[in-house]
């Protein structure tokens, strides 16, 4: 019997720089939606404006990852709410040809 070795990783989530999991995208985004915009603007009027405007988008796009990560990977609704699930029983209890 051969015995092979278990990656143990790979119940982590993926990391890149900092970022985990789903927010590697989100970091990407921000990178894409800052240049693609910052460049449109710049295209369309100055330079500067596009370069002030394409980091102001990414420092923005990347501080608001870093405070959605801090939260974790999955959305943790805390409801105070009382929620009532009706029940469906209407034949409960009771003997039908089907059950004899």
């Amino acid at each position: 019997m051969r015995r092979y070795a278990i990656y143990k990783g790979l119940e982590r989530p993926l990391v890149y720089r900092g970022f985990k999991g789903k927010f590697i995208g989100w970091g990407i985004g921000s990178l894409v939606i800052g240049l693609v915009g910052g460049g449109l603007l710049g295209a369309l009027s100055s330079m500067y404006l596009g370069a002030v405007v394409t980091l102001a988008i990414i420092a923005g796009g990347l501080t608001f990852t870093f405070q959605r990560q801090k939260g974790g990977l999955h959305v943790k609704m805390r409801s105070t709410a009382l929620f009532v699930h009706q029940a469906k029983l209407k034949h409960y209890g009771k003997t039908t040809s089907r059950n004899l």
